[in-house]
């Protein structure tokens, strides 16, 4: 199968809606150092195409419920260089357009806006990630993903051609990001409607590619995350406080500045948004879960 029904860990902390996950390429190459594909897709840093996707993907369309918006992509970045020359994203789209499926866009490839007209004509909204306006720890931190400046721009770009826009500031890291404020004000002022957050929630793979990345950081984060901090499945959290007082800080920005804000697998009744995912963008109406046409 090449969609399948999102939350493959069934995590309890998980409050998405019912969506479909599409991945158009297997494996990422943007390289991010927090990124947790490495710890279940092999060779996750090396992107590469998927046989047969676009005929296996019309038959599956074909038996789907397009009541259930489709997710692209959770486990690699639908708009990554190879997208550039293999097109294989834009293809996923036409089809889901053909079959009438509303579609998330989920990138941090400023590329997205080659496709602006394309997810114009459908049901569509797109959040990009950034997650810091410093180009020089961006570059430490997603070392082969476009600069901030380029998504802060794609993003500008699409909320002109009213297409529904979000923000993933995710993973917050303590030290590194955790100053939000100016980003927040940013991306009101260029149309962003909502702001999705998280904390970092390191796994084995991805600590030890943040502690050659950041040695000073690791450091002293070691502590909190690995004596006082909480393991679950395969991932490990900061302390509740201090994962509460991060994400107060990003939802106190977004309270400013009129944009709406949700946590990711974080279990604090902070949302201030109809869906934590931004997946409500599809919807012109969308105010209770009786209101949802799944």
């Amino acid at each position: 199968m090449v969609v399948s029904l999102f939350d493959p860990w069934q995590s309890r902390l998980c409050t998405c809606p019912k969506k479909y996950s599409l991945n158009p390429y297997t494996g990422c190459s943007h390289g991010c150092v927090y990124c947790y594909i490495t710890s279940y897709i092999p060779r996750g840093f090396k992107a590469r195409l998927k046989k047969n996707l676009l005929k296996q993907l019309k038959r599956e369309l074909a038996k789907l419920d397009p009541r259930i918006p489709v997710t692209i992509s959770n486990s690699s970045d639908p708009y990554q260089p190879l997208e550039k020359d293999y097109r294989q994203t834009r293809a996923c789209l036409e089809l889901l357009k053909n079959f009438n499926f509303k579609v998330q866009i989920v990138t941090k490839g400023d590329l997205v806006v080659r496709d602006a007209q394309l997810l114009a004509e459908m049901r569509a909204a797109v959040a990009i990630t950034i997650t810091t306006l410093d180009e020089a720890i961006a570059a430490k931190l997603e070392p082969f993903a476009p600069p901030p400046e380029c998504r802060l721009r794609a993003l500008q770009h699409l909320a002109e051609r009213d297409i529904p826009v979000a923000c993933r500031i995710d993973p917050i890291i303590p030290g590194i990001n955790d100053d939000v404020a100016e980003l927040v004000k940013e991306l009101a002022d260029i149309g962003v409607s909502h702001v999705t957050s998280s904390t970092f929630k390191p796994r084995p793979d991805s600590w030890r590619r943040f502690s050659e990345a950041f040695p000073e950081a690791a450091a002293r984060l070691k502590e909190l995350y690995f004596e006082k901090g909480t393991r679950m499945q395969n991932s490990y959290y900061l302390p509740e406080e201090v994962r509460f007082r991060l994400m107060q800080r990003v939802r106190d920005a977004c309270d400013k500045h009129g944009v709406t804000f949700a946590t990711c697998r974080e279990d604090f009744k902070l949302n201030t948004a109809p869906s934590c995912d931004g997946t409500h963008l599809l919807w012109s109406s969308y105010t209770s879960d009786a209101q949802r046409t799944y």
